[in-house]
């Protein structure tokens, strides 16, 4: 379950790798938080993951929503279903999420 931030000029970048459930909420917590706080754009980059469990989108969609107060743009690229699934959850609309 590692999370991996990259800063670059105009943007920060958030990896995740592996799987993620609430055992790994902290972490990615502080790293969302980070990317947000740092003032850039955020992409957050999912290519990686495995499983994830709804703690993961609700994390995702409270940066979300912490980044559009602050004038960030948020980016969270993922398939269609993944797409659906967060709006089946509840979770629309879901800030930055942008079906592939």
């Amino acid at each position: 379950m590692p999370v991996i931030i990259e800063r670059r000029d105009s943007h920060s970048i958030v990896r995740l790798e592996g799987e993620f459930t609430v055992t790994s909420a902290t972490e990615l917590k502080q790293a969302l938080l980070e990317g947000v706080s740092a003032g850039r754009d955020l992409h957050v980059d999912m290519e990686q993951i495995g499983d994830f469990d709804i703690t993961v989108m609700q994390l995702l969609w409270a940066a979300g929503r912490d980044a559009a107060r602050a004038g960030i743009k948020l980016t969270i690229p993922v398939t269609e279903a993944a797409a659906a699934a967060a709006q089946e959850a509840g979770f629309e609309p879901f800030p930055g999420l942008s079906a592939q």
